[in-house]
């Protein structure tokens, strides 16, 4: 059938790498904060915008038990754009460990829309497949030479 290989193949060549740039960037964020900020590090340096966000997707989480929860902290249940939002907040703390971390900014928030055509399971063109391959590459390289500095902290 057209309609399963269709989404085999989006999801053998785009969807995880989008996964992996978008949680590797949860790892380093929680990683770098609390090592600067403490372990409540939510509390310190997350805008109440974003935090009320993510109280009310956790209010739906509590109210259908049944389903499984995005992760053990608040950072699992954000969005690209607001981890872009938060990672932006504080790239004064992040750029001690990434120096470029406003080049990593813009180029996250060029994979929000193809991220959400690939999360639909609708092809990305011949361009955005590029920069997800592009970007998931470079940071794979940015993770490499994290780890030879840093001890990540999966939250």
């Amino acid at each position: 059938m057209k309609i399963e290989s269709c989404g085999k193949f989006i999801g053998n060549y785009n969807y995880w790498k989008l996964y992996f740039v978008e949680n590797i960037f949860r790892i380093i964020t929680h990683t770098i904060l609390s090592v600067q900020l403490g372990p409540d590090w939510w509390d310190k340096a997350v805008d109440d915008k974003i935090k009320n966000k993510v109280e009310d997707f956790k209010r739906e989480y509590i109210k259908r038990p049944w389903h499984t929860k995005p992760g053990p902290h608040d950072i699992y249940y954000v969005q690209l754009w607001m981890l872009n939002e938060i990672m932006r907040a504080n790239s004064h703390i992040l750029s001690d460990a990434i120096p470029d971390i406003d080049e990593w900014i813009a180029r996250i928030e060029q994979l929000r829309l193809p991220r959400n055509i690939v999360g639909h399971m609708n092809y990305p063109n011949q361009a955005d497949r590029k920069r997800i391959n592009k970007i998931y590459l470079d940071s794979k390289v940015l993770l490499e030479s994290l780890e030879n500095r840093l001890r990540l902290k999966i939250p």
